[in-house]
């Protein structure tokens, strides 16, 4: 497979842990006596492109393929089968070559020396990259700006807040300018304004440089204000792939809608069709409507009705939500109707 365009190209990979003669082979599961098991399979044939400059996220349970799939294309596992290209290259036989290009930031692991300050780092990944002293510099000193870095690259690594820590990680990840940055749980752990301060920056390194965005994460946050594409995995499978604003209309059921009222209201006694009451307060009301058994509008107009309202809010549930409902739906292994191919 050549495809030296796209950022990620991914034909029919596979992973399981025993097949012979493969760098990195893994092991058969023990049963009772010590008999070897069938095979353990984290990954049947996956497919999928990831375009230069995209920001995709890629999300699923616990156990659903997703670090197998980071790990094959940032070259630290061999397949079983198939073939990937990352950045034209194969990633875990030009491991080298790609380190170069991409780059990682873990929320859970560190690459900032603990004991020494983060510009001790800094300095060893210029070495590292090879970098021209002048141009480390000048990228540290744009790193430093963006990120708000000033007070913080003198003190040692131990003495920073997680929030604090995690902006140093991504200056170090960004010190070489890659070309495609794999982000896996970058907010885990942060506070809110923490939070923001990552993804910001994500969003304005992808569209002032173009650079590809890969993610994976458990916060739906994070997958929405992030990324415009999503590819979900279930049991080493694609399930479903394509926009974010797909996902969240095919699985939306239903809207919420929030009433407050200028006085207290008696409780409801009957519900317009296709509507249910959630939370009722005398002067505040909660619903839930299923727009397949009644639209927003006439559900709104039976409120106005029932007294004066003072202010009126119509939400989508929570990403949350719609992310939960999706893994209860891809349990099995199929691709969702609608999805990329």
């Amino acid at each position: 497979m050549q495809d030296a365009g796209a950022a990620i190209s991914v034909r029919d990979l596979t992973r399981s842990f025993d097949r012979p003669g493969v760098p990195g082979a893994g092991w058969r599961r023990l049963l009772p006596g010590g008999t070897r098991g069938a095979p353990t399979v984290a990954l049947h044939p996956v497919s999928f492109r990831v375009e230069r400059g995209e920001r995709v996220a890629l999300i699923g349970p616990n156990g659903a393929g997703k670090s197998t799939t980071i790990k094959l294309l940032t070259g630290i596992l061999h397949p079983s089968g198939g073939d990937a290209r990352v950045l034209g290259r194969v990633p875990w036989r030009e491991r080298t070559d790609l380190a170069y290009d991409i780059a990682t930031v873990f929320g859970q692991k560190s690459q900032l020396w603990y004991h020494l300050p983060a510009r001790s780092t800094f300095e060893l990944l210029r070495h590292v990259y090879d970098l021209d002293a002048g141009v480390a510099r000048r990228r540290v000193g744009e790193l430093t700006e963006r990120l708000g870095l000033r007070d913080l690259l003198d003190r040692p690594v131990r003495t920073l807040s997680l929030g604090e820590r995690m902006r140093c990680e991504l200056a170090a990840a960004l010190i070489h300018s890659p070309r495609l940055v794999f982000l896996d749980e970058p907010t885990i752990g942060l506070d809110v304004e923490a939070r923001q301060a990552v993804r910001a920056h994500v969003r304005e390194l992808n569209a002032r440089q173009g650079t590809t965005i890969f993610l994976t994460s458990h916060d739906a946050a994070d997958i929405e204000q992030v990324c415009e594409r999503v590819i979900v995995m279930q049991a080493g499978r694609v399930a479903f792939d394509g926009p974010v604003s797909t996902l969240r209309s095919r699985y939306v059921r239903g809207r919420q809608i929030e009433a407050h009222f200028l006085v207290p209201v008696d409780r409801p006694v009957d519900l317009p069709p296709g509507a249910s009451l959630v939370d009722v307060e005398p002067q505040r009301w909660r619903l839930e409507v299923h727009e397949a058994g009644a639209p927003v509008g006439p559900v709104v107009a039976w409120l106005m009705a029932c007294g004066p309202v003072v202010d009126l809010t119509v939400s989508d549930p929570p990403m949350e939500d719609v992310i939960a409902a999706i893994y209860r739906e891809t349990a099995g292994p199929r691709v969702i109707p609608g999805g990329r191919p």
